[in-house]
């Protein structure tokens, strides 16, 4: 299972740093870098509101399911 998230895109396109987006959201730096780098195992729908809420967006704006690749 792949789960791209795209935060950096949204981020950029809003021209809003890390340290901006994670005071409005509530949730450390840290947490934020967790996210964007593709390591979170799991986003309360709570933090997912909040992230939506600041950016303005949808949660596929955010979050995107890529298939694995099938073995031949």
């Amino acid at each position: 299972m792949a789960i791209i998230v795209d935060l950096d895109v949204q981020l950029a396109r809003r021209k809003l740093s890390v340290g901006e987006f994670a005071a409005a959201v509530g949730i450390t730096p840290a947490n934020i870098a967790v996210l964007k780098n593709g390591r979170a195992k799991a986003v309360r729908f709570t933090t997912l509101d909040a992230i939506c809420r600041t950016l303005g967006c949808q949660p596929g704006d955010v979050l995107r399911w890529v298939p694995d690749e099938q073995p031949d």
